[in-house]
């Protein structure tokens, strides 16, 4: 096939694409390295024969920030599932518990927000719905990225809030939950759906407790796949085929993953085992009277959950990572 058929073949050209940023993802940071240590160890050469105090110290702190890059690679080389490399569309639901809940689920928005600037990600919100009173009900994301859903995965599940109440008059603790759900984006689905299993909804998007409606046109798009139930609502743009266009994107993405955990199911069964990991589990608490977070999965915590809800998520990204490559490599851990 010559180089013209191989353009007029979309399919393959995008997944050749697609192949090539995953390799340039992990080959350009492996680079930067390399580069980095031959300009540091001329650096070093250069001072100690110019017996230059200055240009020693400059050396050193370009070594420390080399340093901190090859943990980053280090910790990226743990990404090798088979969607790891994908980006993601990323989603916060608000558990039951009305406002305490509500205020819970944004104050894990925040915390992922400044995570992922950490992180370089492109964001962009794809739909939210308002608490009552005061927080988020469902907010979600689309992330982009080099590994966005690698990383992200690692917060999926249920994560809960214990602390004194600030909405509460007679200052008692109280427990909140908010679920995260993760889905990797898929460049091209070849899962096909019939029109008779969709229903489409377009409705005006409602601005916050209190507030009038953002637009009176009903832009917003709430699609749901009849035979699983799962719903998908997008309502950033004001134009109703963008959002729906939107929306069936997470909506095959989703049903993609189903597809692909149904035949990892199989294979695992076939083999005489298989690990469940139901949504909804809980993954992390973040404790505020004992001043601290816990990871449930790797029992890795940190002191200060505030800290932790500045978006300084690594730590636990990190050890949950490592958890995964030593459950693929069948090590028991104590």
């Amino acid at each position: 096939m010559g180089e013209g058929d191989f353009w007029n073949d979309q399919k393959r050209a995008q997944k050749a694409i697609s192949d090539l940023k995953v390799i340039r993802a992990m080959l350009d940071p492996l680079e930067e390295l390399v580069k980095g240590h031959e300009d540091a160890t001329v650096g070093l050469e250069l001072a100690r024969e110019a017996n230059d105090r200055e240009m020693l110290i400059e050396v050193d702190t370009s070594l420390h920030a080399l340093m901190a890059r090859m943990q980053r690679v280090e910790l990226q080389s743990l990404l090798s599932e088979r969607h790891d490399h994908r980006h993601c569309f990323f989603a916060i639901q608000a558990g039951v518990g009305g406002t305490e809940a509500n205020d819970w689920a944004q104050m894990l928005e925040r915390m992922y927000l400044y995570y992922w600037e950490s992180m370089g990600f492109k964001v962009e919100e794809m739909s939210r719905t308002h608490g009552t009173e005061t927080g988020i009900a469902e907010v979600s994301y689309a992330i982009r990225g080099p590994f966005a859903f690698g990383y992200s995965s690692c917060e999926s599940g249920s994560h809960r809030l214990a602390r004194v109440s600030p909405f509460n008059a007679e200052g008692k603790r109280q427990t909140s939950f908010a679920t995260v759900d993760v889905t990797p984006e898929f460049d091209e689905s070849e899962i096909e759906i019939p029109d008779r299993d969709l229903e489409i909804v377009a409705f005006v998007r409602a601005s916050g407790p209190g507030g009038q409606n953002v637009n009176k046109v009903a832009s917003a798009i709430r699609v749901v796949h009849i035979p699983t139930g799962i719903q998908v609502v997008a309502n950033t743009f004001r134009d109703q085929s963008q959002n729906r266009k939107q929306a069936l994107a997470v909506l095959m993405s989703k049903l993609e993953q189903i597809a692909q955990e149904k035949r990892d199911a199989e294979i695992s069964e076939a083999k005489g085992g298989k690990v469940e990991r139901g949504w909804g589990t809980q993954i992390r608490s973040y404790v505020f009277y004992d001043n601290r977070v816990k990871d449930h999965r790797t029992n890795y915590e940190e002191p200060n959950p505030q800290n932790v809800l500045n978006g300084h998520l690594s730590a636990f990204v990190d050890a949950e990572l490592k958890r995964r490559r030593r459950e693929r490599d069948g090590v028991q851990v104590e």
